[in-house]
This record gives C-alpha cells, structure tokens and sequence, in this order.
C-alpha cells in the first residue's frame, strides 16, 4: 500500500540477525547470471535504495528492507564503498548477497527480510535515522540505522531477544552502537530547528513533506564542500548543475542561507562549458555533454544565496561577458541537442525567441497557445519546464502560455503526477521532479488548487518513510528509479514554501 503504513506480505519465522557485506561484479547479463530476489508484494525490490543516511559525509542508501546497498565517502558525491551498479538492477541481475544485509536465521537457515511475512519502514521523526522493521510468524525483528560524523550504526533488536549481528569483513566504519543512533538523532533535530518553517495555515502533512524534504537534502549536500550528490546510486552520485542549483535555492528559501552558499560556491568553481556532471572533486564526468541551462541555474542560485547580487550578474559572470550559449545543446531530457524551451528560459533569452515554441494547435487538436519543447516543432509536444518561465526564471510576457500548458499537462497526468512533457518517449511513469516544479509555478501564478493536486500526486509517489523517487509505476506507485531524488525534494520545498510563505 504505496504511501501508507501497510505491511507487505511474504512468509518465514525468526531467530538470529546478521549483518553481511558483500562485493558485486558486473553483470553480463547472461543465463548463468544471478536473478534479483523477488520483491514483497506491492514493494519496490531488493537492493534499490529508497531511504538515504547521513549529514553531509559517509553516506548510506537502504532498501525497502533494510539493507545498505550503497556506500560512499568522503561525501555524497564519494567513492563508492558498495558496488551496486544501477545496470544490474535495471537488469534484474543483483546477486543474493549484495551490500550490507540483516539475516534472520531460522533453525539452520539463514533468512533475508524479504523473506519476512511483513515489512515496513519509517525515519524516527525530525531525523534521518531509518527503523525497518519486519514480521516473522509471530516474531519481530527492527532494524535502526544511522551514520554520525564518519560512522555507520546498524543495530538491529527483536526475535524473542535472541538477536545477534555479526559484521562480516568487520568494516572500520560500521558501529553496532546504540548510543551513535542517539547522536545521530539528536545532530539531525538540531539542524533542523534553524531552518523557517511554512507559515500559518500549513496542513500536518505539508510540514512532514517539508521536513523531509530538507533532511534529504542534508544528506546529500557534502558539509565539507557543498557538492551536492543528485542521489545516493550509482550513476546519480553526481553533481548536476541544475539539480545542485534548485538545492541551494530551496535550502536558502528555507533559511539554510550558509549551505546554499557553500554549494554556490562549489558551483561557481565547476567547468560548466566542461560537462554535464562532475565528480565530488569538481572534476568533470565524461559522456555526456555542457547542457544549456547550466549557466543560467547557476546564476538564479548564486543571486538566491546572496553571492551575487543578481542572476543577470552572475549569468554575465559566468558567460565571460558573451551571451549564455544555450542553442543546439542538450537539455534536461539529456538526449539530442536543439533549441530547447527550458534552456532558453533559463538562459533570459529575449521573449522574441519564445515565439517558436507557442503554438494554437498541434496534431490537429485546437490549443490555445501552449509552450513546445522545440522551437518550430509543434510535435515536440507541452514541455513541463514552461514552468521555468515563472519560477526561478520569470518572463512575466509568457505568463498567459505558460499557465495554458502547465493546466493542460495537468489535466493529462495521472494519480502519481505528470511526465516531463507531451513529447516524452520514456513511458508513462510519472516523474516527480516535473511535478513538483510545476506544482511551484503554479502557486505562483494563484493556481492554488492545482499545485495542491500535484502535492496530492507526489504524496501519493513517496515512500512509506517520506522519500520522494525519481520516477513511479504509473498504476502502482512503487519507486521505480532513484530514491530520494535531491532535485525533486528542493521542488517540493520551494512549492510547499510559496503556498505558505
């Protein structure tokens, strides 16, 4: 049950916890590779993290089950200390014995919580200390996670008091210390307390997503140099420019101006012109190329942060005084280049050059001037980052187009929220970064109750502790890519603070 407390169900009985680590290769994906166990019904399946831990070192991802499934330091952005490689999951060829695990031994058998007859899992409120805990026949078993400072707590409790864990290969950074859950807790509640809480009027539900929200992005902001990992999976543990840039924003909206700064800062080092995605070092990830709107993120989140007195500036900065070359560069789709709506509006392009991207009418069907992704193409479809246009990057001639497309894609998304646009070729699963920064926009243009639908859509979309994944099943919710995803978050924070500023 996607959202909710609900227990999952499965089979077994209890005795014995143990912890073991374990390395994976490469997959080849060949008949003789290993199988991913099977998932609990209606839970995302073993070895894909849907809960993150730590305050900006050591950084952990759990499972819906328990486990640590990646690992990485110094920071978010880190080495990875777990190899889990996000192609063998798509695969579906994860071995058994994957990361760091809770056992439950039965008799002579050792059994995994996936095995258990139920499972569920929620953060300790106010902190990123994670409890899982698991039915087995008429015993129960709870796991309690955390990391402080540069240290990994797993304690695990429960089976008729016959619970032991046993670390194998007794890694230096894993502690069985209750006491370090206390830390932890304590540490995480403090941060807390100094950020500006939502204003007057804000629902029980609302405080608990912005809450959340801010210590996911507590964990995944390297405290040492404000790189800001995008998730913590192999394959995310980046730093994007965009995605580290609403981070800073939705952090200095929230009052952790200090943070933002640090991450303008690390930002303003980057090569932006060098790559799409850096290391934690600042050094540029190969493979994919300088995405148009990277500049001009930047510049809205050194001007939020204070580093630079405005985005305009800071864009003249960066650019080295030329205009913002945005044309014929991938963008936040990061597949071919064009002449892209959400580069163009994060760039302060004129509002002459939109005039190819508003169309009355595409595929036959009557639209009253809609925002296309593709300059001159009306089958590129409504691009959801029309959204863009009001907030960071308000082009206030566009409002009327913008409000249209924005409705529009609303009307046509789903339970769990909306696709990146009309064009999108990458399925129906609903995307929750989309949906929050259009639930944002909205807001502000006094589209009230359609950005409370899609905060209903993305509370549907979370996990049962709170994370909110990259993408959803469109019919079940379950998380079927990376959980939590730090853009998304730093979304739902800036929509949840201008529907109660």
């Amino acid at each position: 049950m996607h959202g909710g407390v609900g227990w999952a169900r499965a089979r077994a009985s209890v005795g014995v916890v143990a912890i073991a680590a374990a390395a994976l290769l490469l997959s080849g994906n060949q008949e003789a590779d290993p199988r991913t166990p099977q998932a609990l019904p209606g839970m995302p399946p073993p070895f894909l993290g849907v809960a993150v831990l730590g305050e900006g070192g050591l950084t952990a991802a759990v499972d819906a089950y328990g486990n640590v499934v990646d690992l990485r330091a110094p920071g978010p952005a880190g080495r990875g200390l777990i190899e889990n490689p996000a192609d063998r999951q798509a695969a579906g060829t994860v071995p058994a014995d994957t990361g760091i695990q809770v056992r439950v031994r039965l008799g002579g058998s050792a059994l995994p919580m996936w095995r258990a007859d139920a499972v569920r899992q929620r953060y300790l409120p106010g902190t990123n200390v994670l409890r899982t805990a698991a039915r087995f026949g008429s015993e129960q078993v709870r796991i309690e996670e955390a990391i402080y400072g540069d240290r990994l707590a797993v304690v695990a409790r429960g089976g008729g008091g016959d619970v032991q864990v046993r670390v194998n290969g007794a890694d230096s950074m894993v502690t069985q210390s209750p006491k370090l859950l206390e830390a932890a807790a304590v540490s995480d509640r403090r941060w807390l307390r100094g950020s500006r809480p939502l204003g007057r009027g804000a629902p029980l539900w609302a405080r608990e997503m912005y809450a959340r929200s801010l210590l996911v992005l507590h964990a995944l902001t390297d405290r040492r140099t404000g790189a800001v990992a995008a998730g913590a999976r192999d394959g995310w543990a980046y730093v994007w420019s965009r995605d580290a840039a609403a981070v800073a924003i939705a952090l200095a909206s929230a009052g952790h101006r200090e943070e933002a700064r640090l991450i303008v800062r690390f930002l303003l080092g980057l090569g932006l012109e060098d790559a799409a995605r850096f290391h934690g070092d600042g050094s540029p990830v190969a493979g994919r190329g300088a995405q148009g709107d990277a500049i001009g993120w930047v510049a809205a989140a050194a001007k939020a942060a204070g580093v630079i007195g405005s985005a305009r500036q800071a864009a003249h900065i960066l650019a080295g005084g030329e205009s913002i070359p945005w044309r014929d560069r991938p963008d936040y789709w990061e597949q071919g280049s064009g002449d892209y709506l959400g580069n163009a509006l994060a760039s302060a392009a004129d509002v002459s050059e939109f005039s190819r991207h508003i169309w009355g009418e595409s595929s036959g069907t009557p639209r009253r001037g809609g925002l296309v992704r593709e300059a001159g193409d009306p089958e590129s479809g409504l691009d959801s980052a029309a959204a863009w246009g009001v907030r960071p990057f308000p082009h206030p001639a566009l409002y009327p187009a913008i409000r249209r497309t924005l409705n529009e894609l609303v009307a046509a998304g789903g339970r769990f929220g909306i696709t990146p646009g009309e064009g999108w070729d990458g399925g129906e699963d609903p995307w929750s970064a989309p949906t929050a920064w259009s639930a944002w926009s909205l807001a502000a243009l006094g589209e009230r109750k359609q950005a409370l639908r899609l905060l209903r859509a993305l509370r549907r979309s979370t996990t049962p502790a709170g994370a909110l994944p990259e993408r959803v099943d469109a019919e079940t919710g379950v998380p079927r890519s990376t959980t939590p995803l730090a853009w998304s978050h730093a979304f739902a924070i800036l929509a949840l603070r201008e529907l109660w500023p």
